[in-house]
């Protein structure tokens, strides 16, 4: 069984803005809809740092990732966030596997 895969892409609203960031984060999301292997994403900021993002993205497993990544419209479609990411840290994304989760259970209303 493949494992699921999550990218993290580190984001910094200091010089453009919050708008910026979601602006941009939304751009991209639309372009995604329908990617196969693309689970969800999500914009996420820091309680912390209000200027610091992060976009999170689930994919069905890494080869689904890397299809995606090595595409001809990889560069083209994520090309909005690229001047907003957090270099900081020195790589601005991170790419991991889900080794092991636990989720509440949903429960029916009654």
């Amino acid at each position: 069984m493949s494992e699921r895969v999550r990218v993290l892409v580190f984001v910094t609203a200091a010089e453009a803005g919050t708008q910026a960031v979601a602006d941009a984060y939304h751009r991209i999301s639309r372009s995604l809809a329908g990617t196969a292997g693309l689970l969800r994403n999500e914009l996420l900021r820091s309680v912390h740092d209000p200027a610091g993002f992060v976009v999170l993205s689930e994919w069905r497993d890494l080869e689904a990732f890397r299809a995606w990544e090595e595409g001809e419209s990889h560069r083209s479609t994520t090309a909005p966030l690229r001047p907003l990411q957090d270099r900081s840290r020195g790589v601005p994304f991170g790419v991991y596997t889900v080794q092991a989760a636990y989720a509440e259970e949903e429960k029916s209303p009654v």
